[in-house]
C-alpha cells in the first residue's frame, strides 16, 4: 500500500503542479487580452494623433515647396530674360551688318516724313496752290530715241589663188 500512497501523492503533486500551469496561463491569456484592449484604446487615440501630425507636416512642406517654386520660378524668369536680351542683341547686329533699318531708324525716318508733310502742307496753303479736282492727268515724258550701233558685217571670203 506504500506504493499506492507514493503514487497519489505524486499524482496529487503533479495535479497541483498542473492546476498552476493552467492558472498562470489562464492569467497570462487575460494579461494579453489587456494588453491588446488597452493597445486598442490607445491605438486609436495614437492614430488620430499621428494623423494630425502628418497634417501639420504636410502643410509646413507644402509651404515650403511653394516658397522653393517661387524662388525658381523668380530665378528662371530672370535668366529667360536675359538670353531673350541677348538674342535680340544678336539679331539687331546681324540685322545691322546687313544694313536692314532698325526700329529705332524707322521711327526717325517716320518722323521726319512727318514733319516734312507738315511742311510741305503748310507751303502749299501759304502759295494758295489750286486744290487738286479729283482728276489728275498725267504727260507722257518724251524718250530719247535708241543709239544704233553700227553692226560689224562679216569679212568676205578669201579665194584661192
Amino acid at each position: 500500500m506504500g506504493k499506492k500512497l507514493k503514487a497519489l501523492a505524486g499524482n496529487l503533486a503533479d495535479n497541483q503542479f498542473a492546476h498552476t500551469v493552467k492558472g498562470s496561463a489562464q492569467q497570462i491569456w487575460l494579461a494579453g487580452l489587456g494588453a491588446f484592449a488597452k493597445a486598442q484604446e490607445e491605438g486609436g487615440k495614437v492614430f488620430d494623433v499621428l494623423v494630425k501630425e502628418g497634417a501639420t507636416v504636410q502643410a509646413r512642406t507644402r509651404k515650403m515647396t511653394d516658397e522653393k517654386l517661387v524662388s525658381i520660378a523668380g530665378k528662371a524668369a530672370g535668366t529667360w530674360d536675359r538670353l531673350e536680351q541677348a538674342f535680340e542683341d544678336r539679331v539687331a547686329r546681324s540685322l545691322g551688318s546687313l544694313g536692314v533699318p532698325s526700329k529705332k531708324d524707322l521711327d526717325k525716318l517716320t518722323k521726319r516724313v512727318e514733319d516734312l508733310t507738315t511742311v510741305v502742307q503748310s507751303l502749299k496753303s501759304a502759295k494758295g496752290a489750286p486744290k487738286a479736282t479729283g482728276k489728275t492727268t498725267t504727260k507722257p515724258i518724251a524718250r530719247k530715241p535708241a543709239i544704233k550701233k553700227p553692226v560689224a558685217k562679216p569679212a568676205a571670203p578669201k579665194t584661192a589663188a
